[in-house]
């Protein structure tokens, strides 16, 4: 019984834009931080990673918390919204047995309830309606699977939150480092008024661009994994119902392909959300 194929290919690309995405990052802050020679009258003064990080402010802490913050939740719903984790191979082998072997006594909805599977809400949904035919069960996978989909893009809207506060935390930080540098420049007198003044207008920016650096791929990351967990959903539904259809509405399934065998799947599907 061949339950799906694996593509290889998306997942290839998948992990290629989120190797994209950190690249992206890492040379965004380190763009920030990059040592930079400015000149000082006669000698010269580096400036290091952490005395400019330092310039940026009180802000650049909580805007260094949310990059980690992202990173992190980046990475785990990456690896959770894998088509092993939300429709396993081993579930549909082992539901397609256990209804095989025994379908009248609630064997099949017994399976999905111990499973801790992604998908075993969405099969146990359509198994419950099998006896209403075809529609009912594709109505109910559908309404399972879209109550999944909000599972998993709950967990992504901290990403949208981080997405929407590092740029205004950035510009907070420029607002108060101009504020300050205004009054440096009002305290001092003669020359030194236009160096104080631009030094500190170059040190309020830092937060600000800090804060688009690490907003930019944060909305972008987010916008991608919600439009995979859609597809990720979108092909659960799909098999939910082909497995249904198959197994526990044989003469359905059997009219819709003309198969002579309707207790053996007929169909080879791909699961593999492309991104």
């Amino acid at each position: 019984m061949h339950i799906y194929t694996k593509n290889r290919g998306h997942d290839n690309i998948s992990f290629l834009f989120f190797l994209l995405f950190f690249l992206f990052l890492f040379l965004g802050l380190n763009s920030l931080v990059l040592a930079q020679e400015v000149g000082e009258g006669a000698g010269e003064n580096k400036e290091t990673m952490f005395s400019l990080i330092r310039k940026g402010g009180p802000v650049m802490l909580p805007l260094g918390i949310a990059s980690i913050l992202a990173l992190a939740i980046g990475l785990e719903r990456f690896i959770s919204l894998n088509k092993e984790k939300v429709l396993p191979s081993s579930f549909l082998k082992g539901l397609g047995e256990v209804w095989r072997r025994d379908s009248a006594d609630g064997a099949a909805e017994r399976y999905c309830e111990d499973s801790e599977a992604s998908c075993a809400h969405v099969f146990k949904a359509g198994i419950s309606w099998r006896s209403q035919g075809h529609e009912a069960v594709s109505k109910a996978i559908e309404d399972a699977g879209a109550r999944e989909a909000e599972k998993m893009k709950r967990s992504l809207r901290p990403l949208s939150v981080i997405a929407g506060v590092c740029p205004l935390l950035g510009l907070l930080g420029t607002v108060y480092g101009m504020i300050e540098a205004f009054q440096r420049t009002a305290d001092s007198g003669g020359a030194a008024k236009t160096a104080d003044l631009a030094n500190g207008i170059y040190e309020a920016l830092v937060s600000t661009a800090a804060g688009l650096t690490i907003a930019i791929p944060v909305l972008l990351l987010f916008q991608w994994l919600s439009s995979r967990a859609d597809k990720v959903i979108d092909h659960l539904d799909e098999v939910g119902t082909e497995f249904i259809v198959d197994f526990a509405l044989p003469d359905i399934g059997s009219n819709e392909a003309g198969d002579s065998n309707p207790g053996e799947p007929k169909y080879s599907s791909n699961i593999n959300p492309q991104s």
